[in-house]
């Protein structure tokens, strides 16, 4: 019903809404979307809050951590693939703070960007703080702020 199924006495949202909103945060998290980062940010915030305005009210909690963690790792890919080429990839993590031999792992790497982006160097260079000061939204916060506003921050 309007996206969402009853298993027991809980709420839940159904599997096709999920695959939906999956197909839209692929959309939105797109390597070849040549939009700027701040851009896709606001795009992908403005998206989270509406879903999680809708379908917060489900009690399942289960899959929101892995979301987040594909979330991240999705942001990852693109700034992977913004990057480019060999040395602004080096360049740019040894600017976030990344070991210089990892970046240069990295940076000489023949794997794709959402291969790289699981990889230590750049987990470390780009920090979960670090995507959060960009502007990335939790889903797991929003979520935890929907269900327990008084211990949200």
């Amino acid at each position: 019903m309007l996206g969402f199924t009853f298993k027991g006495a809980s709420i839940r949202w159904s599997d096709k809404a999920f695959a939906e909103f999956k197909r839209r945060v692929r959309k939105l998290t797109g390597r070849s979307w040549g939009v700027s980062m701040e851009y896709r940010f606001a795009k992908l915030a403005e998206y989270l809050r509406g879903w999680m305005g809708y379908f917060g009210i489900a009690e399942y909690y289960r899959p929101i951590p892995g979301i987040d963690q594909w979330l991240r790792r999705r942001l990852r890919m693109c700034y992977i693939k913004q990057w480019r080429w060999c040395r602004t990839k080096v360049r740019e993590l040894t600017k976030l703070g990344c070991n210089l031999r990892l970046a240069i792992s990295i940076g000489l790497s023949r794997k794709g960007p959402y291969r790289l982006a699981k990889t230590l160097a750049s987990q470390s260079g780009m920090t979960n703080k670090w995507l959060k000061d960009q502007g990335l939204l939790s889903v797991k916060d929003l979520w935890v702020k929907i269900h327990y506003p008084a211990t949200a921050r």
